[in-house]
């Protein structure tokens, strides 16, 4: 339904699988599975990490961070999905909309400044063995995933703020099926010229600075490498590398291509389509690409599992 142009707009309505009434159910049961997986999943490895000492590596103190921020990404709209799937009344409040785009949006940019964190990492490795434990200490750590968290926090705080002090009076109909900046930003009765360059210039920010520190990083490893003298070792300094240039590509092709095309290229079902992908998929794939195709990794889950199983009933 419409909202008349003197009401303001104190839910919303999601319709982002509106055209799939016929297979709700089913998508339902499919997203249920895949998120119970990924919170499987993600539980595991943060397990193992904390459990195992040879995990206790600032590698791995990386990827359990990224672990549980890619855990409570899902949660913020997974849960809300599924059961707007079973629904007949697939609303939002207006306060329920702006915390559901400040925390993906905090989590969101937080994780692209992690990826930042976790090249650092990697050039450090390869480009400085000797000096890794102290250049790489618990403090350093720590401190990298602080300032993602500073740096996301921040960004989602501006962004959210410049999207919900606008006026809504028009239409509810969210063509999504969560609160993202676009869809939302389409629904204001009017916004300016000022609030689309501020908001582009944050999301190419988020995007395009933590990328290049990451390009910078492996032009340093890549020349790194080719100069090892035995073909094992650059194998293994590039196998180490490979899953998180996987997880780069996932991340920055997606959000890319969501935050920073044209507007005149703005598709809700495109949206909708990319927007599973990096909700569902990339969480799922995330944690699965970075550790258990790790032979490190599945040794310590196996003595994870030996110690548990045979520990006294």
């Amino acid at each position: 339904m419409e909202w008349t142009n003197d009401t303001v707009v104190r839910e919303f309505v999601f319709l982002g699988f509106s055209a799939l009434a016929g297979l709700q159910q089913l998508l339902f049961v499919v997203f249920l599975l895949l998120y119970l997986f990924t919170l499987g999943t993600n539980a595991i490895i943060m397990s193992t990490i904390v459990l195992d000492r040879a995990l206790h590596t600032p590698m791995y103190f990386f990827l359990s961070v990224l672990s549980c921020s890619e855990t409570c990404y899902t949660f913020v709209i997974v849960p809300k999905m599924l059961v707007d799937l079973l629904a007949q009344k697939k609303t939002i409040s207006f306060l329920g909309c702006a915390i559901q785009m400040f925390t993906f949006l905090f989590l969101g940019c937080s994780h692209s400044f992690l990826l930042a964190a976790m090249g650092y990492d990697r050039y450090v490795a390869i480009c400085n063995p000797l000096r890794y434990t102290v250049l790489m200490g618990h403090g350093v750590c720590l401190g990298l995933v602080a300032a993602a968290c500073a740096c996301g926090f921040t960004v989602a705080q501006i962004i959210t703020s410049l999207v919900f002090h606008l006026p809504f009076h028009s239409s509810n109909q969210l063509h999504h099926f969560f609160c993202d900046i676009s869809p939302v930003l389409k629904l204001a009765s009017y916004h300016t010229h000022f609030h689309q360059i501020i908001i582009f210039m944050l999301c190419a920010l988020v995007l395009v600075a933590p990328l290049l520190l990451i390009l910078v990083s492996y032009i340093r490893i890549i020349s790194a490498i080719v100069q090892f003298p035995s073909t094992l070792g650059r194998y293994k300094a590039f196998s180490t590398c490979a899953s998180h240039l996987m997880i780069v590509i996932v991340h920055y092709g997606c959000a890319s291509f969501i935050y920073l095309r044209p507007k005149s290229n703005y598709s809700s079902s495109q949206d909708a389509l990319i927007s599973v992908s990096y909700t569902i998929l990339t969480p799922l794939f995330n944690p699965m690409i970075y550790s258990l195709r790790n032979k490190e990794f599945k040794s310590a889950l196996r003595r994870v599992v030996g110690r548990t199983i045979s520990l006294p009933h």
